[in-house]
């Protein structure tokens, strides 16, 4: 339980206060809509009315709320200005990207529902036109404002309007449908098996958010749902003269005809906040843009994986950052993200990016991966930079004890952390407060460990030297391996390096057993607080996360940690 708490505690209440704050809205706004001021307009709708208002609030407050986790400045700031006292909650903001995907889920059931209350209520709108009936409130009530137009209640004014037309030419129809498809592709395009393998088609579809924030300000305008006004409710009381419609407005009643006025336009008021704040991340996203990037060094790595070594005035980065790159000359719209692999003692910053789609295959040719010479320095292409930001792995060295679990490419981040280790010592920074470093690499290629093997050479050394050889516990995981490798393993294993990686430490084959190597940490390390931080897919995640609440051997504790950019 102590473990659930540590993980998951904080990020539990804060699902349950915006939960609560939609369920709060929705109720609220439902009975708003069953006082005496909507009568009328519930004689011509029914519960439709309340089924439709209720939802259009917390659409209105899930839409303040979807700009926020994606000011990434914003969040960095809150990041550095938190974590000094509070590490949980800064943890929280890691998780950003998850809470903006709860709130669009949130957006498209409050939009379905929403739209289901108004065909109904069209349908209603449209009956109450077609049953022509003088003996019947609905009719009576949509013959109101016939000649003035003016305090109508019924948008649908005749029997010979046609309900589509109504849609397409009202400022409520049209926006609602430009708003509701927008919304559909935006969330289409983000499905994991799109946005893995056609990113660019997620990347301009969910730009759409700009249309659908414009027709969301202007979806209200039109007032087409309509209440009774306050002077008239003084003069006509629903509950004194609605029996008594017949006779409404004729000498010797005191029952004058109803008037009716809609709403003022509310969603702005919601989203103004939000939108200026976004707008501000952008103009900091473009200056930054602007500023000069020097591409230093380009390395070829095999499994092709390309190393960008860069400079930028004033760029100052911590362990575990990443920064948004963009490349003019492949794109002029597109920005992608990528973990820094350098350290902060070094005096450039570097990525390792996987060639595996059409930016990074661009990037790739343009900085000469497709050419056997080397590429001249002056025909390197132009990078702007946005960033850095902060991460979950900015926290390593906030913890006595940590474990490392990188998969494939996901190893970046850590490369990073582990050459902050190597200058910390070599410098002999006695402000370390990190005691141990277990690391965890699965990889399903032999080709893909030549570029970090160097490091871990280089700190395997650095640690003997210095007596700290229990400093950092590796185990490298070859989790795939053709039969013609296979043997050749077998024959070079007892040699005194590995055949693959050149380290004393061994390669291992298959996958770790997970539930052992928390045991075996747990009990080393009675007490502690254990950082767990993982770059990898969320399977692995998920069964990482598992691991951590369900371990507390001698009274650990594992917290758990993600890169979810």
């Amino acid at each position: 339980m102590g473990n659930f708490a540590a993980n998951e505690g904080l990020s539990v209440f804060v699902i349950l206060v915006w939960l609560g704050i939609n369920a709060y809205l929705f109720v609220q706004f439902y009975m708003n809509f069953l006082t005496e001021r909507w009568f009328y307009t519930r004689v011509l709708l029914g519960d439709a009315l309340s089924w439709a208002r209720a939802p259009a609030a917390c659409l209105n407050f899930n839409c303040m709320l979807i700009l926020l986790p994606v000011c990434r400045n914003l969040l960095s700031f809150l990041r550095g200005s938190i974590q000094c006292c509070s590490r949980t909650a800064a943890r929280q903001l890691d998780r950003n990207i998850t809470f903006h995907k709860l709130v669009a889920y949130m957006i498209a059931f409050h939009t379905a529902v929403h739209i289901i209350a108004h065909l109904f209520n069209f349908e209603w709108f449209m009956g109450a036109q077609l049953y022509r009936n003088s003996s019947s409130l609905p009719f009576v009530l949509s013959q109101i404002g016939t000649g003035d137009n003016a305090s109508y209640l019924n948008p649908i004014r005749t029997d010979q309007t046609n309900p589509t037309i109504v849609m397409f030419t009202t400022i409520a129809g049209l926006t609602g449908v430009v708003i509701t498809l927008a919304l559909i592709l935006i969330i289409t395009s983000s499905m994991e098996v799109i946005r893995r393998s056609y990113f660019e088609v997620f990347w301009y579809t969910h730009h759409l958010f700009i249309i659908f924030f414009i027709g969301l300000v202007f979806h209200g305008f039109g007032r087409i749902v309509r209440g009774q006004t306050a002077t008239s409710l003084l003069e006509n009381k629903p509950s004194q003269c609605a029996d008594q419609f017949e006779s409404w407005g004729k000498n010797g009643t005191f029952c004058p005809k109803p008037e009716f006025a809609g709403n003022p336009p509310m969603t702005w008021k919601w989203v103004v906040g939000p939108m200026i704040l976004y707008v501000c991340e952008r103009l900091v996203r473009f200056y930054r843009s602007q500023q000069k990037v020097v591409i230093t060094k380009v390395v070829m790595h095999p499994s092709k994986t390309l190393e960008l070594q860069m400079k930028r005035k004033g760029f100052r980065m911590e362990v575990g950052q990443y920064v948004f790159m963009q490349c003019p000359c492949v794109s002029q719209l597109e920005w992608h993200p990528f973990t820094l692999t350098s350290a902060p003692e070094e005096d450039h910053f570097s990525v390792h990016i996987r060639i595996v789609g059409d930016w990074t295959q661009g990037l790739y040719e343009a900085c000469g991966g497709d050419k056997n010479e080397t590429q001249e320095a002056w025909k390197l292409p132009k990078m702007a930079i946005d960033g850095p930001f902060g991460t979950a792995s900015e926290d390593v060295f906030g913890y006595e004890v940590v474990m490392l679990v990188g998969a494939g490419i996901g190893v970046t981040p850590f490369a990073s952390v582990l050459k902050s280790v190597w200058y910390k010592h070599i410098q002999e920074n006695q402000n370390v407060f990190t005691k141990k470093i277990y690391f965890y690499w699965l990889c399903p290629e032999t080709q893909a460990f030549e570029w970090f093997a160097d490091l871990l050479q280089s700190l395997e050394g650095q640690m003997t030297e210095k007596g700290m050889v229990d400093f950092l516990s590796y185990n490298i995981y070859l989790t795939r391996w053709k039969e013609t490798e296979a043997a050749h393993f077998r024959v070079h294993h007892e040699a005194e390096n590995d055949p693959i990686t050149g380290l004393k430490q061994k390669t291992l084959y298959g996958k770790p057993n997970w539930d052992n190597e928390f045991t075996t940490i747990g009990t080393k390390h009675p007490e502690k607080k254990v950082g767990v931080f993982l770059c990898g897919p969320t399977q692995l995640a998920d069964v990482l996360e598992k691991q951590c609440l369900s371990h507390s051997e001698a009274g650990v504790k594992f917290i758990f940690n993600k890169e979810n950019f």
